[in-house]
């Protein structure tokens, strides 16, 4: 018996991640391209596949040959970085959040890019499933240079587990929370 291909498409929350936005975002490849990338990895290499924060998300960590692809807005935060506070939305139906930005900065070059698929029954929670393939490209990150694990952000997490408008259920242990506030008092995504 043959084991039945699994699909993976776009997602329009990908769609957010162009150059200018302050988020990864690749200047070569279309969201199809990196989609059908995933479908790839996700049906014949199985060592590139790690399990996500739950059940029906999970994440491909790409071959190098993807690193020059896609950028990085990250920076390293010091005693001289200036941040900016704004007060935004991801999606007009969440709830505002403050979004902190560095300024300026040395943008931290790309070490690895994760794709982040979510499953079709996990998006069909809060009906963000955009189409009925079995997988959905929800996001790319471009990892820097020495940096072993890029942790969700806490706002992204506070989400997730209050279940609010946007999130997709979750729960994080302590270690977690303190693993993302950790990281994210030393890197900053740069404003665009």
């Amino acid at each position: 018996m043959t084991k039945e291909r699994q699909t993976v498409a776009v997602n329009e929350f990908v769609l957010r991640q162009v150059e200018g936005s302050g988020k990864t975002y690749s200047k070569d490849l279309t969201f199809q391209e990196i989609a059908e990338y995933a479908e790839n990895q996700l049906n014949y290499y199985p060592n590139s596949i790690q399990k996500g924060y739950r059940e029906g998300v999970l994440k491909i960590k790409c071959e190098n040959k993807m690193n020059s692809h896609f950028y990085s807005p990250m920076v390293k935060i010091n005693e001289d970085t200036k941040l900016e506070a704004i007060v935004t939305k991801r999606r007009k139906e969440e709830r505002p959040y403050i979004q902190i930005r560095a300024i300026k900065g040395e943008l931290l070059p790309t070490g690895r890019v994760d794709l982040i698929l979510y499953r079709n029954d996990v998006l069909a929670e809060n009906n963000e499933q955009s189409t009925d393939a079995d997988w959905e490209l929800i996001a790319f990150q471009a990892v820097p240079e020495g940096i072993d694990s890029l942790p969700m952000g806490s706002v992204t997490m506070m989400r997730n587990q209050l279940e609010d408008i946007g999130g997709t259920a979750a729960h994080y242990s302590s270690e977690e929370w303190v693993e993302s506030v950790n990281f994210w008092q030393q890197y900053a995504f740069l404003k665009p």
